[in-house]
């Protein structure tokens, strides 16, 4: 690239990359090095600038992977990278911006090289370009070093080794995205990839004992939210005369240098949302979760997961058990801020749930805050702007809901926390509401949207399991979320009767049509909205029978649509459920015509209120408690995997391929 390369529109002619990936062997130590590495260049932030830049530079790699057979400048590239990685940290506490930032460019290069790489080869040809055969005088027989490994485990230290400061801010990026863009040999496998040598890199050897501290560091950087450091910072002081070809080089583009360091400059919009705020924050979030994520076996468990299902909290006394264990502690105040935080990304629900569900000291600290209505708060706004979300990032949500659920204490506290004025919720002004009221309303709404527009069995199920989960706690329901609730059967009864008149009509023969038009399994429809019917039944029941006294404004809105259960009332499949329904309904109705006619709301209420207390308990049937608990897939990375390459491959720049190239995303990947 050299002093005077500043776009990417001189980047294909530019004579430094030319001789790099020309018939040339450079030597490592050529001048030559120092030249390429003395640029400043505006690093693209978004998905066009990009594009931009690899097919600029594609000509180039493409000349490397000829002609790197031959001359291994490509690994001499490497070595001269790995040669300053032993002296960054040194660097950073002595504020040696040039050595870092030349080391920087180096990488830079590496990683946009390895992008066509990854795209144009399979890993046995990549390993083979890493393989470096020393050629200097008297090396003759000298074994052949495995260069890619020795990049990774390299990389792996930096990231948990430099000090997050301004000045290494950029080199820490580009260390985790290139750590990405080696990882993402995925994208291109329509099969999820389970034995790879990168895999293998990662979770065996050299690379093994620095598996706690890497998600450890991960995790921090995900938790500190650091932003690209602030444009006009001094990198370092212009030199005096005399100090040398590199130095000279390097203050001719002193003025422009920082637009590398700040990721694309002043002025530059980035349009991936998500990675604009603390792209590193973003990408390590995104690389905790592949690593996390890569392929795990009984006989080969996967260390990254085993450390995040074991980590604690630093406030948690107990001992580590073995100097050689994956676990590590960790503040969980500062990442439950976090998490609570980010819920819009879907990379935080992801992290959330996978926390909830595979770490018991998270899950144990969650379950135990004061404060879960900040937890909770974010989550609800994701299910209530479902049509702005994608189908993975809600049902993720809703899985959270349905794992902290699964607790009663849980149940309880969401109904006493009062909340003011939910500004986003917007069919009715919630002026003051209870935090579980509001989780029902915001559920129900879920319902309803899936069955008139995506009509996923998997999403109804789990939505009902969740209120079923909270019925038997239920407490003094908001009116709206006790209508809504009522309102809910009546859009399912009104259903099932269409179902039932369609199902009756087709038994008769279709009146206009073709004899060889296919009938609709109406059966089967039925049967599935049975189900859904008998579930709500379940729930309003076991919310009846254990807190009826708690509840006035669900006997209300029982009361006022009691007409809706009467057709229920001798159905086979509902008719030991609506026993309970039927008596509430019959008791409180002969209380209120024994209190007069015209009542107004209040006195209604007021007499529900005062046959709840004389209602024996012992008339209502007891049933089985109401629980269901999450069960993750046999296969859990035939989902995430594909779902987490998505959002990397949406959400960061420096992962843009042309998608035509792409091969995993066969599902929907919003």
């Amino acid at each position: 690239m050299g002093a005077n390369s500043s776009s990417i529109a001189e980047l294909a002619n530019n004579s430094y990359l030319q001789r790099l990936a020309g018939t040339e062997t450079i030597s490592e130590n050529d001048p030559f090095w120092n030249q390429l590495l003395s640029f400043s260049f505006t690093t693209p932030t978004n998905g066009a600038d990009t594009q931009l830049l690899e097919e600029a530079t594609l000509p180039i790699s493409k000349s490397l992977i000829e002609n790197n057979s031959r001359t291994e400048n490509l690994q001499a590239l490497v070595k001269i990278f790995l040669s300053r990685t032993n002296e960054l940290k040194i660097s950073a506490e002595c504020q040696d911006q040039l050595f870092i930032w030349q080391a920087h460019n180096a990488l830079f290069i590496i990683r946009c090289l390895l992008k066509v790489f990854v795209s144009q080869m399979p890993e046995e040809e990549l390993q083979l370009n890493f393989t470096y055969q020393e050629r200097a005088p008297l090396s003759y027989g000298a074994e052949a070093e495995d260069l890619l490994k020795e990049l990774i485990c390299n990389l792996v230290h930096l990231i948990i080794e430099l000090p997050l400061l301004d000045i290494t801010y950029s080199i820490l990026l580009e260390s985790v995205t290139t750590l990405l863009v080696l990882l993402s040999y995925q994208l291109f496998q329509k099969e999820i990839i389970r034995e790879s040598l990168i895999y293998k890199c990662l979770m065996q050897g050299q690379c093994l004992q620095y598996t706690s501290r890497i998600v450890k560091t991960l995790l921090y950087n995900f938790i500190r939210q650091e932003k690209c450091p602030p444009p006009g910072t001094q990198v370092f002081e212009q030199t005096s005369e005399g100090s040398g070809l590199l130095y000279g080089l390097a203050s001719g583009v002193a003025s422009g240098l920082w637009t590398v360091l700040t990721l694309g400059g002043v002025g530059n919009k980035a349009t991936q949302q998500g990675d604009v705020s603390s792209p590193l924050a973003n990408r390590s979030l995104l690389l905790l979760l592949v690593l996390s994520n890569l392929s795990n076996t009984p006989e080969s468990p996967n260390p990254y997961r085993q450390s995040i299902m074991s980590f604690k909290n630093t406030q948690d006394n107990t001992a580590i058990q073995s100097p050689n264990s994956y676990c590590f502690q960790i503040n969980f105040n500062s990442l439950y801020t976090a998490l609570y935080e980010q819920q819009k990304s879907d990379q935080a629900t992801l992290l959330l749930y996978t926390l909830l569900h595979q770490n018991p000291n998270v899950r144990t600290y969650v379950l135990a805050r004061t404060d879960v209505e900040n937890l909770v708060l974010p989550i609800l706004e994701t299910l209530y702007c479902v049509e702005e979300r994608n189908s993975h990032h809600v049902y993720m949500a809703l899985i959270i809901l349905l794992i902290l659920t699964e607790e009663d204490s849980f149940n309880r506290s969401v109904h006493e926390v009062i909340l003011k004025n939910i500004t986003w919720y917007a069919e009715r002004v919630l002026t003051e509401i209870s935090l579980g009221s509001l989780l029902i309303l915001v559920v129900i709404r879920t319902v309803q949207y899936n069955m008139t527009r995506t009509r996923d069995k998997y999403l109804h199920t789990n939505c009902l399991a969740a209120l079923a989960n909270m019925s038997a706690q239920f407490r003094s329901l908001h009116q709206y979320a006790a209508q809504r609730i009522i309102s809910l059967f009546a859009l399912l009864s009104k259903k099932h009767n269409k179902v039932l008149e369609q199902a009756t009509q087709s038994l008769r023969g279709p009146v206009g049509a073709e004899e060889s038009s296919p009938i609709p399994d109406y059966a089967q429809d039925l049967n599935v909205i049975e189900e859904v019917i008998r579930m709500m039944l379940e729930i309003i029941n076991s919310c009846l029978s254990t807190s009826l006294h708690h509840n006035p404004n669900l006997v209300y809105a029982l009361l006022y649509k009691r007409d809706l259960f009467e057709q229920f009332r001798t159905h086979p499949s509902f008719q030991d459920v609506m026993q309970n329904l039927d008596m509430v309904i019959s008791f409180f109705s002969l209380r209120l015509e024994q209190a007069g006619a015209d009542l107004s709301v209040e006195r209604v209420l007021e007499v529900i209120k005062q046959g709840a207390v004389a209602l024996p308990k012992d008339k209502l049937k007891k049933f089985p408690e109401l629980k269901f608990k999450y069960v993750e897939e046999e296969q859990p990375e035939e989902f995430f995997v594909p779902y987490i390459w998505s959002l990397a491959y949406n959400s960061t720049a420096e992962l843009y391929w042309n998608p035509q190239q792409v091969q995993l995303f066969t599902m929907d990947s919003g």
